[in-house]
């Protein structure tokens, strides 16, 4: 009889054991969008940001995932190695890190923002927390020294951490004022377009984590 009990209990265990593993492989990918502005949905309805749009249309493609929204407008690259750590909860799978267009806009020496995102990538990697890298381009009227220091900004570090380069966040918008609320940011339209050319990208890296957990 004794033994019936036990194996009794043993068999609920193992069930529970069994609905623990489940529930955990039911939790959907955790993906984490790190920027300024751009990320954040400056002058967008509640839906037409780029975090949720990018969610809407992964769940499309039938990927289980949430898009967090850690977009803070007016952010430079200093100001997102400050929050970096509570921005990003624990858990997070993968982080799309934008940053560096404010520091583009305010002159901010390209060593210095190369020196803030150094030090995001390096803390992501020690959390073992994937990235992908959105990259940013200045504005010519700046030089083409300031251009050509701030535009390998994002090659390089994608180079040395082995992260995988979206080269262009704004690729598509850039320059094109049907798809811009104020010469910077995009509209709705503008971020479906957005959306639309980053996802592969995004797709790719959801795979490559996933083939590596």
């Amino acid at each position: 009889m004794a033994f019936k009990h036990t194996l009794a209990a043993a068999f609920i265990l193992f069930l529970g054991f069994c609905g623990a593993i489940s529930s955990a492989r039911a939790e959907p990918f955790k993906i984490v969008g790190f920027g300024d502005s751009l990320m954040a949905g400056f002058g967008l309805g509640p839906d037409e940001g780029f975090t949720q749009k990018l969610e809407a249309a992964l769940r499309a493609k039938g990927h289980d995932v949430t898009v967090a929204n850690a977009g803070v407008s007016g952010d430079t690259s200093s100001g997102g190695l400050s929050r970096l750590d509570w921005s990003v909860p624990d858990g997070t799978q993968l982080v799309i890190l934008e940053l560096g267009a404010n520091d583009m806009l305010r002159g901010v020496s390209p060593a210095i923002t190369q020196k803030n995102l150094d030090a995001m990538l390096a803390k992501l990697k020690q959390r073992k927390i994937a990235v992908l890298l959105a990259g940013m381009r200045a504005a010519p009227n700046l030089g083409a020294d300031y251009q050509n220091g701030f535009d390998a900004i994002f090659p390089k570090l994608a180079e040395k951490y082995g992260v995988p380069l979206y080269p262009f966040f704004l690729d598509g918008v850039a320059g094109e004022p049907a798809l811009q609320l104020d010469g910077l940011h995009p509209n709705a339209q503008g971020v479906e377009l957005m959306v639309e050319r980053i996802l592969p990208d995004v797709e790719k890296a959801i795979a490559v984590v996933k083939g590596n957990s």
